[in-house]
């Protein structure tokens, strides 16, 4: 049985939709869940719903890290928190992975240290899945761990973005591309420039070269490299047109009894497109490059949100997709250019 550790303090609306994601994720999933925060309220959420037979186990934390406490400082300070607490059941065993909601920023410092990086990578990095007009979706690395990079990094982003699409999608070699102005060989800065050198001379990479912003969502390519910084700001603008065209197509609809009618009539295909593109459904972002399996879903997330991020979670473990990157980097020359023990430096998803 899969054992899941959730930070049951994080998020915008914790702990109500949070427990309440996670009991749905226990019954739905059958999975051991592990609610990680201040037992009190915990407990009082847990008795507005039927948890008999399910596999719900608490773990005491008396702090909580604040969405606006600035990561390094509120982890290393606050080490009873409910976010310190879950990463340290993978750590000590006690748990498969961990889903944290609330501040990207403190999940990933907490995660680096306590679960720890994996040998021989130089930074973890957010891997974010994006709708595309295929059933699978492609995966951007960097979505906002890292605003710097260099191309040694990117080359690393690569590779542990190719194991993990592979390992959740079940494609033996996942089209991987670098994030560029255009696709000609000579476009770009000299970052993705010497990033796409080092990609182009893998051959457990299956490299196709630079691809722009418009590639992506047709499908053109599965794994997509960039830094934390170019890529949180290519996803949040992915994600204001989504809204802005729902914004329209409603205003649209409701103009005219013309355009009601037309509206009820494709209200089934409006709900199945609302499905692929729902942030909710994706669940979360992987924070790839760990010793463990953690995902991290938007601070606004809501149950349906908190549940599909424990299910990408429970797919991340059964994909092993830890011991691929763990193997894959041992057995290559993939060495870290320099040592970095520092904090992230992280942007909000």
């Amino acid at each position: 049985m899969i054992r899941v550790a959730i930070d049951a303090m994080g998020g915008d609306y914790a702990p109500r939709e949070v427990v309440h994601g996670a009991v749905l994720a226990a019954r739905e999933y059958g999975i051991s869940v592990q609610l990680v925060g201040q037992l009190p309220a915990i407990e009082a959420e847990l008795k507005r719903h039927e948890i008999a037979g399910l596999n719900i186990s608490l773990v005491a934390a008396s702090e909580v890290v604040a969405m606006d406490e600035k990561p390094s400082k509120a982890i290393l300070r606050k080490k009873d928190s409910s976010i310190v607490l879950a990463m340290k059941q993978v750590k000590e065993g006690h748990a498969d992975a961990v889903v944290a909601c609330g501040s990207t920023g403190a999940a990933a410092v907490a995660a680096t240290f306590n679960i720890g990086r994996l040998p021989n990578i130089s930074r973890c990095a957010i891997a974010c899945e994006m709708p595309t007009i295929h059933p699978n979706r492609c995966i951007v690395v960097d979505a906002g761990a890292n605003t710097d990079c260099d191309a040694h990094m990117l080359m690393q982003f690569g590779l542990m973005g190719s194991i993990l699409y592979s390992g959740l999608h079940n494609v033996k070699r996942p089209r991987v591309g670098v994030l560029n102005i255009g696709a000609e060989e000579t476009k770009g800065t000299q970052l993705v420039q010497d990033a796409y050198r080092l990609l182009k001379a893998r051959e457990d990479i299956n490299f196709i070269g630079f691809v722009e912003g418009r590639d992506y969502p047709m499908g053109k390519v599965d794994v997509v490299v960039t830094d934390g910084f170019t890529g949180n700001v290519s996803l949040k603008t992915a994600e204001g047109i989504a809204k802005m065209i729902n914004h329209m197509l409603k205003q649209e609809l409701l103009s005219s009894p013309r355009g009601k009618l037309g509206g009820a009539i494709a209200k089934p295909a409006f709900q199945a497109l609302k499905k692929r593109v729902d942030p909710d459904e994706f669940g979360g972002a992987f924070l790839i490059g760990l010793k463990g399996v953690c995902v991290i879903a938007h601070g606004g997330s809501r149950h349906t949100a908190v549940k599909n991020a424990i299910r990408v979670a429970c797919d991340m473990v059964k994909a092993d997709v830890v011991s691929r990157i763990e193997q894959s980097f041992f057995q290559t020359n993939l060495k870290p250019v320099k040592t970095d023990t520092a904090e992230p430096t992280v942007t909000i998803l």
